[in-house]
């Protein structure tokens, strides 16, 4: 039976790390219900690093694209100019979440806050208005087209993916769909942007992880469903994105926002 619940918090982090419905937000939630004896820290550090892996094998052929033409450009290779450019969108996507990241962390911000389910309710409608503003959104611009102003603004929604509850990628699709871009482009550069982002994540949350020697076969466990969940989920979240129905997402999030609010 123990098995099984790290196995279940692995789904739940697969299930929920890419689709914007929060995957924190939704473990938290399940926290409250379940009422085991659980490090749910440990468990969502170690989940997170199995959706990480399973993003990074869904965008390998982009990510050595990226660095190969990054590095080629700066030989002198101008046909790999929209490569290095694209390089340096990440970075600047990354910059404005990193610095407040980083202030959140130091100075404990949401220490009394991150652990309120209540709050966690509040942020999914939130994110539910914020899909539902974007539902018919159809933009035009590529990957080309992305330059400083459109790298900005979605670093700056991706700030409120920080927030308890509120789903990063949910955010930064819909800063990226504000600023025109396809749906598609803008669901790659939401990722390109997350694969940094969670890394330095995982960094900064290396003092909170107490592993335990006896339970080594559950976090595995844990960490490899939350990869093939992460993999399975997030191409059928693409398909998604590209039809246009993110209204989905948007009923979900004001369904369990509301329902959280009103009775956890």
């Amino acid at each position: 039976m123990e098995l099984l619940k790290y196995i279940f918090l692995g789904f739940i982090q697969g299930l929920t790390e890419t689709i914007p419905v929060s995957s924190s937000g939704h473990l938290l939630i399940f926290k409250k219900i379940m009422d085991v004896n659980i490090d749910f820290d440990t468990i969502a550090i170690l989940t997170n690093f199995g959706s990480l892996i399973a993003i990074i094998i869904l965008f390998w052929n982009d990510i050595i694209s990226i660095i190969k033409g990054f590095f080629n450009y700066l030989k002198g290779n101008k046909d790999s100019k929209n490569d290095f450019n694209y390089a340096l969108m990440i970075v600047i996507g990354c910059i404005p979440a990193g610095l407040v990241g980083l202030l959140v962390s130091y100075f404990d911000v949401f220490d009394k806050i991150e652990n309120n389910v209540k709050i966690v309710g509040l942020s999914l409608i939130i994110t539910a208005i914020l899909l539902f503003m974007i539902r018919n959104f159809k933009g035009k611009k590529s990957d080309d087209k992305i330059g400083f102003k459109e790298a900005l603004t979605v670093g700056l929604f991706q700030i409120l993916g920080l927030f308890p509850g509120i789903s990063r990628s949910g955010s930064t699709i819909v800063g990226g769909m504000f600023q025109g871009l396809k749906r598609d482009t803008a669901f790659k550069y939401s990722f390109m942007l997350y694969i940094p982002m969670s890394l330095a994540a995982m960094v900064l949350e290396l003092k909170d992880l107490a592993l335990k020697s006896e339970l080594i076969i559950y976090y595995i466990s844990a960490i490899v469903v939350s990869l093939v969940v992460t993999l399975l989920v997030t191409k059928w979240f693409r398909r998604i994105v590209n039809n246009g129905k993110l209204i989905y997402f948007s009923v979900y999030c004001m369904i369990v926002g509301m329902l959280v609010l009103l009775f956890l």
